[in-house]
């Protein structure tokens, strides 16, 4: 059986990657807007109505003028976008999140894809709130490295611009108005009550990302150790195809004791890491942001939706 879909919003980061992911899948054939229609709103209504899946890779805004022209009951319509995350008629593109969340995503037809820098921080946090080993109310402190590529095409030019900009060689904070659009997403599908103290570093190469959340025992020990941590994460993903819990304090992983933000590139893979010391432990999470972070995940959740493989057309 093959599927049709749409991308609206083709020409950006994610909607390429999309393309790139669906191109050699024989079961989908993907619906295509002529260069000089893709701003006509009556064509991109025809071709969002007429997709079995509709990705929607566009501006917040943007997306929920495109979701509001589905009509189409059989249309299932994934948003790329932050429009829609914490919205409780749309069901969150995380398989993983949670018992029931595939099949929440098979019944679902309104589906909001994760960002990436909660998708690292929820697959870390949540299982821990679940568990009962991190309380709800906790004031957590997260950090997130991410390559250029997450902030679209304006900063990939910036990043890429011929001479290269010396004050874009660098690691640059940002997001220090304590605004960050992914604070929502992050606060609701981890479990917290207590909206996380997050700071995003974007840094001078292409792709992926790691989000450290360090924790002091006192947050902690009352309920367990750095070993029921990452026993409670084991345990969670341990039947998983794309999150993966490393070993304790995984000194393989480390070289010459540095952690290589890039080594989940080019896959739709999660890693997660539990570095504990005798009162202090930190949680760490690698994956690509333009994968498992973005496009990889969209595809994910659609062959949830179809009934299909849910690995098929990606990279374990």
């Amino acid at each position: 059986m093959s599927y049709t879909v749409f991308v609206d919003g083709q020409e950006g980061t994610t909607g390429l990657q999309i393309h790139d992911l669906l191109a050699r899948r024989r079961d989908i054939e993907v619906l295509r807007i002529a260069p000089d229609l893709r701003k006509d709103s009556a064509e991109r209504t025809r071709l969002l109505n007429a997709a079995d899946v509709a990705f929607l890779c566009l501006p917040d805004q943007a997306a929920r003028e495109a979701a509001s022209w589905v009509a189409n009951p059989r249309t299932c319509v994934i948003d790329a976008s932050t429009a829609h995350r914490v919205d409780p008629a749309w069901v969150f593109g995380l398989p993983e999140l949670a018992p029931g969340q595939r099949d929440a995503l098979r019944h679902g037809n309104r589906i909001s894809n994760p960002g990436c820098h909660s998708t690292a921080f929820i697959l870390l946090i949540r299982p821990l709130i679940d568990a009962g080993l991190l309380d709800a109310g906790a004031a957590l402190s997260v950090t997130s490295i991410t390559g250029y590529s997450g902030g679209g095409r304006k900063l990939i030019e910036q990043y890429e611009a011929k001479p290269f900009p010396n004050r874009l060689a660098s690691p640059r904070p940002y997001g220090l108005a304590l605004g960050h659009k992914h604070v929502p997403e992050m606060t609701r599908w981890a479990g917290l009550r207590t909206r996380p103290l997050f700071m995003p570093v974007v840094a001078n190469f292409y792709k992926g990302l790691v989000v450290s959340v360090p924790l002091h025992s006192s947050v902690f020990s009352k309920l367990g150790s750095g070993r029921d941590l990452h026993e409670a994460l084991s345990e969670r993903y341990a039947h998983e195809r794309f999150v993966k819990t490393m070993p304790l304090s995984d000194a393989a992983s480390l070289d010459g004791g540095y952690f290589d933000i890039q080594a989940c590139n080019d896959t739709n893979r999660c890693e997660i890491f539990v570095f504990a010391g005798v009162d202090q432990v930190i949680l760490l999470a690698r994956l690509d942001n333009l994968g498992k972070g973005a496009s990889g995940a969209a595809v994910q959740s659609m062959n949830v939706h179809l009934g299909l493989d849910e690995a098929m057309g990606l990279a374990g």
